[in-house]
C-alpha cells in the first residue's frame, strides 16, 4: 500500500489537475488504483471536465471526491480561493467499489451492491441539499455494522443543482456517494469535537426528541442558570455562543474523558417551559454534560486525541473539517494539518471544509459539526 497527495492552486482546472496529478505519479512511479479529488467551489464553471481530466491523468484509477468550500492537502488548508486537492493510492489486496445513493432512501439497499460481509471501509460523501444525513447515516450502521464509515458533506455550493459527487468517473448533483474499501485496509478515526467539559455530569430527567427540560430532575435552564453563575469571565463570555452539550454514549463508566461524549449544540432556551433546545436528539436516563468550545480548547482536545492514537504512523490520512474551523476559528492557517504532521510524521493528506462531519463516537457513526474528523489509512496486516 502506498499513497501520495499534492495540493495545486492554478486558476484554470484541468491545469491545477495536470499540476498535481504529475507530483502524484512522480512520487508513485506507477499508476494509482485510486485517486480521491477535492475541488474549490470556484472551480463551479468547469465541474463538467473533473473526470476527463482525472481519466487522462489516472486512465486505470476509480475516482471519487467532490467539491469543496476549501481544500485540504499534505500541511496545507486552502480556503475561499482556486485549489485542487489530489490523493491517490497503489493498493494490492484492495477491492474498490463505489456507490451512488439518490434522493429515495427505499431505493438504497439495491443501489450499494456491496457485500456487507466483506467487511469494508466506507468513505460517504453527501449532497448538502437532497440528502439528509440524519436518515443515510444510521441507515449505514444497520446496512455495514462491522465497518467503518467516515465523510462529509460537499460544500462550496448555495443552492441545490450547484454541488458535484464524483463517483467512479461520473458526476452526480443529488444524493450521496460511497466508497467501499475491503481487504487489506482498515481506516481507524479521529473525530475531534474540540470542546472542553464544564460542571459536572447529570442525568437527563425529562426530554422529548430534541427538547431537554429536565437535569438530575432539576428544571434545564435554572441549571444551566447555576452553571453561569459559577464560571469565570471568559467562560461566561464564550458560552454567550459556543455553549454546547455533550452526551456520553456508554453510562456506566465511573469518570468520562475525551472520546465519551457526542457534543451536540445549544441551539436555544425557552424561558416559559425552562426548556433547553439541542441540536440532536436527546435521550431520558443518560448522562450529560455543559461543554464549552474556542481555539485553545480545539486545538488541545486534538493534540490529547492524537496522543491516545495506538496504531502508529499511517500510509494515508482524510481530513474532513467543518467550515467553522481553519482560518476562521485559530486566526491562522494550516493549524489542524499542521497539528496531525506534528504528531504523525510526513503522511500524504487529502480532505476538505465540509458542511458536517461524519465519524464514529464509541461505535456509533454521527453527523458532527464543529468538528476535525480524520480517517488514518493503513494495511490489516502490519
Amino acid at each position: 500500500m502506498r499513497w501520495a497527495s499534492a495540493i495545486a492552486t492554478p486558476s484554470r482546472l484541468e491545469d491545477a489537475i495536470d499540476e498535481a496529478a504529475e507530483n502524484i505519479l512522480t512520487t508513485l512511479g506507477e499508476q494509482p488504483d485510486l485517486v480521491l479529488a477535492f475541488v474549490s467551489g470556484t472551480h463551479s464553471d468547469h465541474y463538467s471536465s473533473l473526470p476527463e481530466s482525472l481519466r487522462a491523468c489516472f486512465p486505470s484509477a476509480t475516482s471519487f471526491g467532490c467539491c469543496a468550500g476549501g481544500v485540504i492537502g499534505s500541511e496545507r488548508e486552502v480556503e475561499g480561493q482556486d485549489a485542487v486537492s489530489l490523493m491517490a493510492a497503489v493498493l494490492p489486496g484492495v477491492t474498490i467499489s463505489s456507490f451512488h445513493l439518490g434522493e429515495d432512501p427505499d431505493t438504497w439497499p439495491a443501489s450499494v451492491g456491496v457485500d456487507p460481509d466483506a467487511g469494508p471501509e466506507l468513505i460517504v460523501l453527501t449532497d448538502p441539499f437532497t440528502c439528509d444525513p440524519a436518515v443515510l447515516v444510521p441507515w449505514l450502521d444497520a446496512a455495514f455494522p462491522d465497518s467503518t464509515k467516515i465523510g462529509g458533506i460537499a460544500s462550496g455550493c448555495h443552492t441545490a443543482g450547484e454541488c458535484v459527487l464524483l463517483e467512479g468517473g461520473k458526476l452526480h448533483r443529488t444524493g450521496a456517494i460511497g466508497l467501499a474499501l475491503s481487504g487489506n485496509i482498515e481506516i481507524d478515526t479521529i473525530v475531534a469535537q474540540g470542546c472542553k467539559p464544564v460542571g459536572s455530569p447529570m442525568f437527563i430527567t425529562r426530554a422529548t426528541g430534541q427538547v431537554l427540560y429536565e437535569l438530575d430532575g432539576q428544571s434545564a435552564v435554572k441549571t444551566l442558570e447555576r452553571l453561569l453563575s459559577t464560571l469565570g469571565d471568559d467562560d461566561r463570555e464564550l458560552a454567550r455562543n459556543s455553549l454546547f452539550l455533550g452526551m456520553v454514549m456508554h453510562d456506566r463508566r465511573e469518570v468520562y474523558e475525551h472520546g465519551d461524549f457526542l457534543i451536540r449544540q445549544i441551539v436555544g432556551v425557552d424561558p416559559e417551559t425552562h426548556a433547553i433546545a439541542v441540536g440532536g436528539d436527546v435521550r431520558e436516563g443518560s448522562i450529560a454534560q455543559f461543554h464549552l468550545r474556542d481555539a485553545h480548547t480545539s486545538a488541545a482536545d486534538l493534540k490529547e486525541l492524537f496522543s491516545k492514537h495506538q496504531y502508529g504512523k499511517p500510509e494515508g490520512a482524510l481530513l474532513f473539517s467543518c467550515m467553522g474551523r481553519g482560518e476562521g476559528l485559530y486566526g491562522e492557517p494550516n493549524h489542524d494539518t499542521k497539528l496531525f504532521h506534528s504528531q504523525m510524521g510526513e503522511v500524504p493528506m487529502s480532505g476538505f471544509f465540509s458542511n458536517g462531519e461524519i465519524g464514529p463516537v464509541q461505535g456509533q457513526t454521527f453527523l458532527h459539526s464543529y468538528t476535525s474528523a480524520f480517517g488514518l489509512l493503513r494495511p490489516k496486516q502490519r
